[in-house]
């Protein structure tokens, strides 16, 4: 098995902000492994909050080359157990190795992944399209813009509620909201009685990731349902989650890929937790990977390769309702478009 590193830049098309940040252009790798005349793709992109460099990626796994390469590779899941101890500490490279790997896999054993899963495509959840934060104004514009069955909206800021009101006065179509730890306990539990009656579906993760005791008073008291996101980023952060959240957002990069989301899946199902997957600003790369997963889902976020530029890959597509095609290719279905 052969390693190659790539680099790319994604751009969004217009400035994307969240309560803590503002961005138009992610930094990603992208991680291929060839073998037997088969190549797998996966990525990682930088991301502030969580700390990550691309820099850092590139290095981490270039030491690890030699060991990827001796490696008899036999399933993914097997795979990132073995290099479990190497990147442990280092999630987002170990989410786009596994990735990788798992798309590899199944272009080898000549089947889509959800179909060596025994997974069908019914009753698939449609993604929703992401409102980043802006004036009210501003944020009715986007969603005028791009008209979409259901809306994440982002929102932090003192004028949410505003901003929630402008925007239901132009569709009657479901929101979700994300707050990015941008409230109070008092704050979402007063803000999500006037939330309920706008329409929105559920609430993801208001309060900083680390204050679970804050969260059992608003998992009481809450008028909406709440999503744990930066609250539950790997696998032993599922059962805390428990009596505070009502369900938990995956993303491959924060839990270290496929192989540890299945399991989060299977975790939360057995504790009565809704699932819901995610995504950071990734390419089709990514967001194919994501797919994979979808007959597993109650809720989908998916769209960020809607939000860029331009893609760097083709794999599944999303038409203008929310629904996902997959391609007919094998693995993820995904084949890389430029080089780097």
């Amino acid at each position: 098995m052969k390693l190659h590193l790539h680099r790319f830049q994604l751009e969004t098309k217009t400035p994307f902000k969240l309560s803590r940040v503002t961005y138009n252009v992610r930094e990603l790798l992208v991680v291929e492994l060839q073998q037997d005349g088969f190549n797998g793709f996966g990525e990682a992109s930088d991301h502030s909050f969580y700390k990550v460099k691309i820099e850092e990626l590139w290095e981490v796994l270039e030491k690890l080359k030699p060991i990827i390469e001796g490696y008899e590779f036999d399933t993914p899941e097997q795979f990132w157990e073995e290099m479990n101890p190497y990147l442990k500490d280092h999630s987002f490279a170990q989410c786009a190795l596994d990735v990788a790997a798992h798309d590899l896999f199944g272009k080898k054993m000549g089947k889509p992944l959800y179909e060596l899963w025994n997974l069908k495509l019914e009753n698939l959840p449609i993604t929703d399209y992401t409102i980043g934060l802006d004036s009210p104004e501003k944020m009715v514009e986007k969603m005028q813009a791009k008209p979409w069955s259901v809306y994440k909206i982002k929102l932090g800021v003192p004028e949410d509620l505003e901003i929630m009101r402008a925007l239901r006065a132009t569709t009657d179509v479901p929101f979700r909201i994300d707050a990015n730890c941008g409230w109070t306990a008092e704050e979402t539990i007063e803000k999500s009685i006037e939330l309920k009656k706008l329409g929105v579906e559920f609430i993801e993760q208001p309060l900083a990731g680390g204050e679970f005791d804050e969260m059992e008073m608003v998992f009481e008291k809450s008028a909406l349902p709440i999503f744990a996101d930066e609250s539950c980023v790997g696998e032993s952060d599922v059962a805390k989650c428990v009596g505070r959240f009502h369900g938990i957002n995956i993303k491959l990069m924060k839990c270290g890929g496929l192989t540890p989301a299945r399991r989060m899946i299977e975790e939360a199902r057995r504790l009565g937790l809704q699932v819901m997957a995610g995504c950071m600003m990734e390419s089709s790369i990514g967001i194919s990977a994501v797919a994979q997963l979808l007959p597993l889902l109650d809720y989908v976020d998916m769209d960020s390769i809607l939000l860029i530029k331009k893609d760097i890959a083709e794999g599944v597509r999303i038409l203008g309702n929310g629904e996902v095609v997959f391609p007919k290719r094998n693995g993820t279905g995904v084949i890389l478009m430029v080089n780097d």
